[in-house]
């Protein structure tokens, strides 16, 4: 992988504000690689007690924004299938792992995994993004 595209992804990641907000760290990026983690927290909790849905789709997002967008060109996200396996453990740290599947001039697809410290399987996703060709706006 290009290094200034793993500098530039690193750095896009730590100050965007949705991302930092939930607490999400990008872990590790490589080209259509992204292994993010979030340490799930009482205010991401549903009615239940539990993780949200919405949060863990969230670190499933950022995985995929991560890995699809890391050959240096824009890609965004024209549909995202998730199944939830099971609800973490209260205050888990999850990671999601996203690798890519497949990729032509226009798509890519990508699967990913979502798992807790003690390795068990939370969700995992098949997901599908647009190839836009630009240059990533925030490579220097």
């Amino acid at each position: 992988m290009d290094p200034r595209i793993k500098e530039a992804m690193q750095r896009q990641v730590a100050r965007e504000p949705f991302a930092t907000k939930l607490g999400l760290k990008l872990i590790d990026v490589g080209e259509g690689y992204a292994l993010v983690e979030m340490k799930c927290t009482r205010e991401m909790e549903n009615i239940f007690q539990m993780t949200h849905g919405g949060a863990i789709f969230t670190l499933i997002d950022e995985a995929f924004e991560i890995s699809c967008n890391s050959h240096g060109t824009v890609a965004v996200a024209l549909n995202v299938n998730i199944t939830y396996h099971k609800a973490p453990s209260p205050e888990s740290t999850l990671r999601a792992e996203a690798k890519e599947v497949a990729k032509t001039r226009r798509t890519g697809n990508y699967y990913i995994t979502v798992k807790d410290e003690k390795d068990h399987l939370i969700a995992s996703c098949q997901a599908l993004a647009y190839r836009v060709g630009e240059k990533l706006p925030f490579l220097e």
